[in-house]
């Protein structure tokens, strides 16, 4: 017989998320700890887990010390659950207030303590559930009043759960000073829930698992949400799971003279990095490869972060690129991300899901500047961002990059520099020739071809971003004032009324 046949079927959380972390889910007949401070997600995950097994035919009861039946069933409510399939055991006392508490000789919760404990066992034999949640330690914890008396009633507790075949999840509100480790000891598995504020913008919450005996789980930090449904859970990234495509040839970004600048086009499984100062043209050239994908009939996902939904399709059907007629037909999708209103976490599972579920081949991040800087209090965004472009480039997919400079011309710095993330880097610049304001595209550098080593003028105007021949006949271009030494007519004729709301 082999291993498969002997091991029983994991029981499902019900949260797709944490199942992955898990790795398939709990190993069932065991008894769980989730912890968390008020309002990080403790009922509605217990809740959760029992709905999750009614679907699959385990019988599911709720034992709730705090909380009563009519505040479960509201909280179910706003989740659009029925909780009509468990059974709800209230156990808040009605008579807490009643003359014999107050007697001094016998405390009452030397008596209470065993009452609590004799009356959760008599339902369970009653009922025999595959499912139990108990809600919450907290309040077996003030009524042994003692930590020897407290640990060995759970120890009794898990004792005679482990002889009843039913996965138990205790849930405890952290209402005790520090750590309880002796629970996080007893426990087969810890899950630990968080909530933390941020400067700005909506709080945060993220979990992770302590200990889960006999499962090789995903550890570290993982955001998740509370949405109307219960939990979403947003694993960590992490690139070295995922099964790494070949690379395949250049493809054209729409432009014959950017494809020889950078060596013949964009490769898939690359990420290029478009820099420049604001206003120069980043986000039209960034758009005019997207749409150049589009019309190959490749899939594409746009993540904007600095400007208006409707302000860029404005301005890229200005630019001769209209982008309404690929969000109709599904090929391209565009979110607008409001970075106080969204982890990282989520930012990564939402990409994920754009590259594996929708097949997007193009994935433009517009900017990263706004990515980074609208959550100073996150650390280690970098390395995520690593993890994210390591992950599409496994995937095959091309990569553009925003990030925005600092000044116009001469010095110019970005605020962090991630040009080593990218395999090819792209420089937008302003120089002053003649009188004029106008604009230089080079390419510093590219891991996957031998590129142009030119500086070309570009200029943007009703068809799109169109590159000139290379600056040959002057010298400083980069620093934004460059010395002439040959005859105008090597410059790109001017254009009057080009477009200036280009990014």
């Amino acid at each position: 017989m082999s291993s498969e046949d002997i091991l029983p079927a994991l029981a499902l959380t019900g949260i797709k998320g944490l199942d992955d972390i898990l790795n398939g889910g709990l190993t069932p007949d065991r008894m769980y700890l989730v912890e968390g401070t008020p309002g990080t997600g403790k009922t509605t995950l217990g809740l959760g887990f029992l709905l999750a097994g009614a679907d699959v035919g385990d019988t599911g009861l709720y034992i709730t010390l705090a909380e009563t039946e009519v505040e479960l069933r509201a909280v179910a409510r706003t989740h659009g659950w029925s909780l009509d399939a468990l059974t709800l055991f209230e156990m808040v006392p009605v008579d807490g207030l009643g003359e014999d508490q107050e007697q001094t000789l016998l405390h009452p919760s030397e008596v209470e303590l065993g009452e609590t404990i004799r009356d959760m066992m008599a339902k369970v034999d009653e009922l025999r559930p595959t499912r139990v949640v108990i809600d919450s330690l907290s309040e077996l914890r003030l009524l042994a009043q003692s930590p020897i008396r407290y640990r060995r009633q759970i120890l009794a507790l898990k004792h005679f759960f482990s002889t009843r075949q039913c996965t138990v999840l205790f849930l405890d509100d952290k209402s005790a000073t520090g750590s309880d480790l002796q629970l996080h000891s007893i426990a087969h598995g810890v899950i630990a829930l968080e909530q933390v504020l941020s400067g700005f913008g909506a709080q945060r919450r993220r979990l992770h698992v302590v200990k889960m005996r006999g499962v090789r789980f995903r550890g570290g930090y993982h955001d998740f949400e509370i949405e109307r449904g219960g939990l979403c859970v947003f694993p960590r990234l992490v690139a070295a799971e995922h099964e790494t495509h070949k690379a395949g040839s250049a493809v054209s970004t729409g432009s014959s003279e950017l494809d020889a600048l950078l060596g013949g086009g964009l490769v898939p499984g690359t990420a290029t990095l478009l820099t420049g100062p604001a206003g120069v043209g980043k986000t039209t050239a960034a758009v005019q490869c997207m749409v150049a994908a589009l019309k190959r009939g490749e899939k594409a996902a746009y993540f904007l972060f600095d400007e208006r939904l409707p302000t860029l399709l404005t301005r890229s059907a200005a630019l001769g690129m209209d982008l309404q007629p690929f969000l109709d037909d599904g090929t391209l999708s565009i979110r607008a991300i409001d970075p106080a209103e969204m982890s990282p976490g989520q930012f990564a599972g939402a990409l994920q899901a754009a590259v594996e579920e929708d097949d997007a081949r193009v994935v433009i991040i517009d900017s990263l500047n706004a990515y980074l800087q609208s959550m100073p209090n996150e650390q280690f965004l970098v390395l995520q961002m690593h993890e994210m472009l390591t992950y599409l480039g496994q995937k095959g997919v091309v990569s553009l990059l925003i990030l925005g400079l600092h000044g116009v011309m001469g010095d110019i710095r970005a605020d962090i520099d991630l040009s080593y993330l990218s395999d090819t880097v792209v420089q937008l610049r302003y120089f002053e020739a003649n009188g004029e304001v106008r604009q230089a595209i080079s390419v510093i550098k590219t891991r996957t071809a031998r590129h142009e080593r030119a500086i070309r003028e570009f200029q943007i105007g009703s068809n799109g971003l169109q590159v000139g021949p290379p600056l040959r006949n002057f010298q400083g271009v980069l620093t934004g004032v460059p010395t002439f030494s040959g005859e105008g007519k090597t410059l790109m004729a001017s254009r009057m009324g080009t477009l200036d709301a280009h990014g």
